[in-house]
């Protein structure tokens, strides 16, 4: 069974379809690119598959499980256990320490905190030494690798990034790259990049193109 399906998908505000994809599977394992220019609806689509938009019409299945069928806190629960989200904005709570972070998406999973768990997964991301640190004292590739360790704490069976190179050098770039496809691989994790970044396509294969709304499989 694919982790992720799409049936039918269509999101609207108003009379204007900003998303439209009729059909797609992501096995485990498997990378894809989300492509498309700015403002081409690759969000508005990662927050469907996400669970934190629910489309004008069709379905998202994770894990056979349709996210409709959800709702409240059964959602938050489902999506803390089983989607690791890599945003484009952080969101990084700057009162807590780098290792609280990480232990918050645990207790929001409603799954028991484990200090050790997340410990490793910062020594993972060569963060073992910044763990009771604030994230305003890290660099930005620094909070860039706390927000995957968080994303991936829980073990998720997908993981979408958001843009996630869009500010990078192209140093920078390969790395955050690198780093994420290590990890989601290391976890099993079927993985979904949303960019617009050419720098990213000659990396991974597999890719779904958004024009207009409109998602065309090259």
């Amino acid at each position: 069974m694919p982790v992720l399906e799409v049936d039918a998908l269509s999101h609207r505000y108003g009379n204007v379809a900003v998303v439209q994809m009729p059909a797609w599977s992501v096995e485990a394992g498997e990378p894809w690119l989300l492509l498309g220019a700015s403002g081409s609806g690759k969000t508005t689509l990662l927050h469907c598959l996400a669970g934190i938009l629910a489309p004008t019409q069709g379905a998202v299945r994770v894990g056979g499980t349709d996210l409709s069928s959800l709702g409240g806190s059964a959602l938050d629960r489902f999506r803390g256990r089983n989607i690791g989200l890599l945003p484009q904005r952080l969101h990084l709570i700057d009162c807590l320490s780098v290792i609280d972070n990480l232990l918050l998406a645990q207790y929001a999973a409603g799954l028991p905190r484990d200090a050790a768990a997340a410990r490793s997964a910062l020594d993972a991301l060569g963060l073992a030494d910044r763990a009771h640190e604030r994230p305003h004292r890290l660099s930005f590739g620094q909070q860039q690798r706390v927000a995957l360790a968080r994303a991936l704490i829980n073990r998720p069976r997908l993981v979408l990034a958001d843009e996630p190179t869009s500010n990078l050098d192209d140093a920078n770039c390969s790395a955050a790259l690198e780093m994420l496809l290590e990890q989601a691989s290391r976890s099993g994790a079927a993985l979904v990049i949303a960019t617009h970044d050419q720098r990213v396509k000659g990396r991974v294969d597999r890719r779904v193109e958004l024009a207009g709304g409109r998602a065309v499989q090259p």
